[in-house]
Parts: structure tokens; sequence; C-alpha cells
């Protein structure tokens, strides 16, 4: 059962810990095949099941170094239903893929959870589409229709929440809230951007905010940024004004490279790891109601361990 669904522990203000960019260190640093980025299907086998568990302790193993609390997301961004016919899953395997993706991180929770470094399992939702590109825009009653299978398979699990990651326009994201608050499930809306701090569709994130809680009595507990270099949303942080002590967690990418020119990339991007430190500590430094840290693309282990070295003396000072 839930441990933390009816009061999220980050939202106390101490730093929790997330993990780095999941498929991207599978893929390049493990050297494993995810089709469709779908890290969900290495929970077909043993040993796709050890590299997830891997993967996971060497988070857990960064919040107990720093002793900070700790967001665990499950490897299910594209386990939703139009990603998993392309891999041939049935309603029911796929609902058993989200369920098995819980359970290895109760696992984790069980071996790592102290008093001093509390976990929170988070139940991750993708798009439907593509995470950069808004391509299969719905409304809001088909977004929370099709997204709610997911969530109410997160809520008879052990998941304290749920959050949606990479949303690229509003009414998916307000769609997914509309689904959490049926299924009575905590829910965090993390948004990406491009370049110039819009979201894709041009909009801003002041407006996407407005947009969203406007339309479920600001029901999200939160929200967050992801898939974006700190220097892409940098300046509409910088005000420090109102609507961004909604935003709470940022998870970056590494490069400081554009959606599109990610897509048409070679070679990881891994940036610099001390530098993406430093940038955190710049933005939480500012903003101390921002304490959910983590990665995405090109960020794995060594970018975290950075994020939190420069970032938790912020929190104990």
């Amino acid at each position: 059962m839930s441990k933390y669904r009816r009061a999220l522990p980050q939202l106390g203000g101490r730093l929790f810990l997330s993990d780095g960019g999941i498929e991207t260190t599978l893929i390049f640093h493990d050297g494993l095949e995810l089709p469709y980025f779908a890290a969900f299907d290495l929970l077909r086998t043993p040993e796709g099941t050890d590299a997830l568990r891997r993967y996971f302790r060497s988070y857990a193993a960064l919040a107990a170094k720093h002793g900070t609390g700790l967001i665990l997301e499950s490897a299910t961004w594209r386990a939703s239903a139009d990603w998993a016919s392309k891999l041939r899953y049935t309603s029911d395997q796929l609902a058993d893929a989200n369920l098995k993706a819980v359970s290895l991180l109760e696992d984790i929770r069980r071996e790592s959870e102290t008093d001093r470094t509390p976990v929170v399992i988070s139940g991750c939702v993708g798009p439907r589409g593509d995470g950069y590109v808004p391509d299969q825009a719905m409304s809001e009653a088909d977004a929370a229709q099709y997204h709610r299978a997911q969530i109410e398979t997160f809520a008879a699990s052990a998941a304290d929440m749920v959050c949606a990651i990479t949303m690229n326009y509003t009414a998916e994201a307000a769609g997914i809230a509309r689904a959490a608050r049926h299924a009575a499930m905590p829910v965090a809306i993390s948004f990406t951007v491009e370049t110039d701090g819009r979201l894709p569709t041009g909009q801003t994130l002041k407006d996407a905010i407005a947009t969203v809680d406007a339309s479920t009595d600001s029901y999200p507990s939160y929200y967050m940024i992801n898939c974006a270099h700190p220097t892409h949303f940098k300046s509409v942080l910088d005000g420090g004004e109102s609507w961004t002590r909604r935003i709470r967690g940022l998870r970056a990418n590494a490069s400081r490279m554009s959606h599109a020119e990610l897509n048409e990339a070679p070679a990881l991007d891994e940036g610099d790891p001390v530098e993406l430190g430093r940038q955190y500590a710049a933005l939480t430094g500012r903003l101390g109601w921002v304490n959910v840290l983590g990665g995405c693309c090109g960020t794995d282990d060594r970018h975290v361990d950075q994020i939190a070295r420069t970032c938790a003396p912020l929190f104990t000072a």
C-alpha cells in the first residue's frame, strides 16, 4: 500500500533527489535496446529487471550519501496503451508491467529508506505522442480517458503519487490531472520547454501553469520542468514571480542542444556535470521552494551527485 499518498514529504521543503535520464543511461551506458524508449519493456526478462534494479539502486545510494529524500520514478514513461500496442502488449500485460515497475521500486524502498532518507514512489506517466512535439493533441476529456487506465493501475499499487513527465501542451497535462483526481492520486505535472523557455506550442510556462490550474481547481500538487537545459528556462524563472512558486522540481538535460538538435545528434551529449550542478545551485539559491532535483536526457548518477553536492548545503544552511 501507499506510504505517503496522503501527505507527500517533499512538500515539506527538504531536498529530494530523483534519478537522471533513465532511457539515455540504459541505451548509451548499459548498451541495452529500448524500442520506442520503452524502459518498462525490460521487465519482460530477469536480466532487464536486474538492469533497472541496478539503475535505481545507484540513486538510492546517492540519497543516502547526501542525506536527502528520494523520489523513485517508475520506468513507465512509455507504458500507456498506444506505445504498448507497438510492442504487442495486451491491456492485461500492460497493467502487469506497470505494477511490476512499482513493485521493483518497493524493493528499493525497503532496502534503502531511513528516517534520514524518506523514499517516495512515483508512477511515471508520459505523453501519448512524441515527447518533443504535440503531434497528437487531445482535448482534456480525451486525455483524461486515455491516461486513466495507467493512473488507476498506479492507484491500486504502492505508488504514492503520479508524475506526468515531458508534457508539451496543456490539454494533455490537465487531462492527466483530472484522471489523477478521479483516482484520488496526488499528481505533479512536468512541462518541457524549448530554448526560449516556452512550451513547444509557443505558450509561456506561466500561462501553461495558469491554464492547468484554472481547469483543475489547482489540483496538481506542484509543477516541474524537464528535458531542457537550465540556460533554456533560467530567464523565465529569474524574476521570482508568484506563479513560479508552483514549480517545485527541476529535471534538466545535460545538453544545451534544442530538441530538434537532440533528435539529430549522432552521439550522447553528456554536458558538464560540475557546471550543471552549479547551474542548479544558482537557480535553487534564488528559488528556495524548488526542492525536487534530478536530471533528464544525457544525465546519469554523476550529474545528480554534483547537483546534490552543490544544492544540499543550501537546504541545511
